[in-house]
């Protein structure tokens, strides 16, 4: 069992989960993730790692409610215990002197980038991040990825908050300006990836996307993270979940993340709300 120490609103059914699990907050390294089960009724799915405290043998993670047991998890209190966690799992990410480093989160990807974009900055890359959200009220983590950044955009797609568009056209910007790019890490919706490949494309720019949205059990063995890159089939959960962004077949992806869709949300309409139990 894993005790929840602590938990933090960041945004609409968004929460910031510190959970202790000492063995995996040692060797824990950006990039990585966790297979969580709340309770023996629950199915396993994957969270990647935020943060970790070595000292304090505890792991962070941000958790948007999508499905059924993201929002179960995000109605757990502080005290109240996980039946299962395995971590840390997944090639950790490519962290090495690039130059100059923009890291792109999508929503709740920012959560996702932001690891690697801190692990690039204290490996001595300048480092630019770009936040892009639907809205205001949905942006999340700007202070943090400012504290780790040499240059902190938001953007927003109805403009009520930081530059009025797409975070890629953030980025396009950067580059139409001048500013020399070296490396690219985006991780948010699949679109929005595909979109950041299509931009960097052009000037040949290297470019990581981390495929997480698409794992299902983390061990390869059920086979929904399939996908193509370079031509090959890959496993992502196994094999990633980061990415050269040009060589993944991001239509093929979209398609199959499409697929549990119907599954999900039954699941969802038939979720018990773990705040009547509180209630009674």
């Amino acid at each position: 069992m894993y005790k929840i120490v602590e938990t933090e609103t960041l945004g609409p059914d968004i929460q910031r989960i510190t959970v202790s699990a000492p063995k995996i907050a040692k060797k824990r390294k950006p990039g990585q993730f966790i297979i969580m089960r709340l309770n023996e009724h629950g199915e396993r799915f994957p969270l990647t790692i935020y943060d970790s405290d070595k000292n304090a043998g505890t792991i962070t993670l941000v958790v948007q409610g999508i499905g059924k047991s993201t929002r179960q998890l995000n109605t757990m209190q502080v005290g109240e215990e996980v039946l299962d966690l395995a971590g840390p799992l997944g090639i950790p990410s490519e962290v090495e002197k690039f130059g100059t480093v923009a890291v792109l989160g999508g929503g709740v990807g920012t959560a996702v980038a932001y690891p690697t974009a801190k692990a690039l900055k204290e490996a001595g890359n300048h480092v630019i991040s770009i936040i892009g959200c639907r809205s205001k009220d949905l942006v999340i983590l700007e202070d943090e990825m400012a504290s780790i950044s040499d240059e902190n955009y938001v953007t927003t797609d109805d403009g009520s908050y930081g530059f009025h568009g797409f975070c890629t056209q953030k980025l396009q910007q950067l580059i139409d300006d001048g500013t020399q790019i070296d490396m690219v890490m985006a991780v948010g919706p699949l679109p929005m990836m595909r979109a950041v490949a299509d931009v960097t494309r052009h000037d040949g720019i290297h470019t990581v996307v981390s495929l997480n949205p698409i794992m299902v059990d983390g061990t390869g063995m059920c086979g929904g993270c399939r996908a193509t890159v370079g031509g090959e089939t890959v496993f992502v959960c196994v094999d990633g979940p980061e990415f050269d962004a040009h060589q993944v077949d991001f239509d093929q992806l979209i398609k199959r993340n499409q697929s549990y869709k119907e599954i999900e949300e039954t699941a969802a309409d038939n979720h018990a709300c773990h705040l009547d139990a509180l209630i009674d």
